[in-house]
């Protein structure tokens, strides 16, 4: 649904986006990351049809938008970081222009308002002065105004900025929703936002893309660590490595609250493995599991400047 191949896009001397490709299927989630300045709202932009690439293509349902533009832009709903409105009017108002805007017709837009309405939960809202609303509702004032034509895209960029922890999770529980039937693309700073809704991620970092897999990978090690506490004993790193059949370089050994601590990497280990040996050994188990990276550091690792 979504196509950016090779886009860039410079603004005099400066380049924001450096030849940045990826593609969203039908029904995706999809989460683009970065620190401030990584270029995430210049591509978003871009793929809006807002900016004009300084090269690559964009293409939205498989058209080039370029060529066409109007039938692309249709597809797309479309919320800025700061939904934009127009705080003086009524909620129904406001929604009864965007529609207008979209050339809809009085049954169509009948229609929009009334489901976009729903979706976003604005019912007893609906005639209430924009500014008199909270945060969170004018942010779904705003998300209301990018369905109200019915999109097959959405495309968000910090939809749930500047707001408590309990309207992100409304607003998180909205995405879920409308994630059933709406292929989604959503910026964000909030990494746990990306993890809560989102199944994949693409991490760009200086205008570049630096990461572009499933969220689940990313915690993921090409080499797995086992951690082991174990209690009694004089365990070393040559007698576990010698009571698992490996070579002591693949065990490190700390001492922690009068338990030891071992960490066993390789791809040829596992907890039956360990547990096997502990029982032989007459280790007492206070602890096994694998220990992976969280999200989180993964991001910091690649943006960090030492990627």
């Amino acid at each position: 649904m979504i196509e950016a191949i090779s886009l860039k896009k410079t603004f005099e001397f400066t380049t924001a986006v450096n030849h940045v490709s990826f593609s969203v299927r039908r029904g995706e989630v999809v989460g683009l990351l970065g620190p401030n300045g990584a270029g995430k709202t210049t591509t978003m932009r871009m793929l809006t049809g807002y900016y004009e690439p300084t090269e690559g293509t964009v293409k939205i349902g498989g058209m080039d938008i370029r060529h066409n533009r109007r039938e692309v832009q249709q597809l797309i709903g479309y919320l800025p970081e700061s939904a934009s409105s127009y705080h003086d009017m009524l909620v129904c108002d406001f929604l009864d222009f965007v529609a207008e805007a979209r050339n809809l017709s009085p049954e169509a837009k009948r229609r929009g308002i009334e489901r976009a309405v729903s979706a976003v939960g604005l019912q007893q809202y609906f005639y209430r002065p924009i500014n008199q609303l909270s945060k969170g509702y004018k942010q779904r004032v705003g998300l209301a105004a990018s369905l109200v034509h019915d999109p097959d895209v959405l495309i968000l960029d910090e939809p749930t900025s500047g707001l408590d922890p309990n309207q992100i999770a409304e607003i998180q529980e909205l995405l879920k929703k409308l994630s059933q039937e709406k292929t989604i693309l959503l910026s964000t700073h909030i990494l746990s936002e990306v993890e809560a809704v989102c199944r994949r991620a693409i991490i760009v970092s200086e205008g570049r893309i630096v990461y572009d897999d499933l969220i689940a990978k990313a915690g993921s090690s090409d080499i797995s660590r086992f951690v082991v506490k174990i209690k009694g004993g004089d365990v070393t790193a040559e007698s576990a490595a010698g009571a698992l059949g490996i070579t002591p370089d693949r065990v490190q050994v700390s001492h922690q609250d009068g338990y030891i601590q071992l960490k066993v990497m390789g791809n040829d280990i596992n907890g039956e493995k360990i547990f096997t040996a502990a029982v032989a050994q007459n280790w007492v188990l206070s602890e096994l599991y694998q220990e992976r990276r969280s999200f989180a550091e993964v991001f910091r690792s690649l943006t960090g400047g030492h990627a």
